[in-house]
């Protein structure tokens, strides 16, 4: 059984892929990158449900709606991919982090 711990480490995982993609060549890598947004997605609706500790669920909470825009502007293409691509790596790093609350 995946804990929920691996789970935000596997979006924060996602995310920074997503995002070095975005970052060399969106149109190159656009295939990859829907790919992994479903996949995270996914992820997330099995996390959604699960009550967090107060330290993560603000984090979560912010996070939660800003990865749902970002998914939404990834089609056809984000307006700027380059801002869009460092979003991604940003929370990407943030989760990283964070995750280590869920000990």
């Amino acid at each position: 059984m995946v804990t929920t711990k691996q789970h935000v480490l596997d979006i924060a995982m996602n995310l920074t892929r997503i995002g070095n993609w975005a970052a060399d060549g969106y149109d190159a890598k656009n295939e990859r990158i829907t790919v992994f947004l479903d996949q995270t997605n996914q992820y997330l609706q099995e996390i959604r449900t699960v009550k967090f500790s107060n330290r993560f669920k603000q984090t979560f909470d912010t996070f939660d709606p800003i990865f749902q825009r970002l998914y939404k502007e990834a089609s056809p293409k984000p307006a700027n991919t380059i801002v869009w691509a460092e979003t991604m790596m940003t929370w990407g790093n943030i989760l990283t982090h964070r995750a280590s609350l869920l000990d």
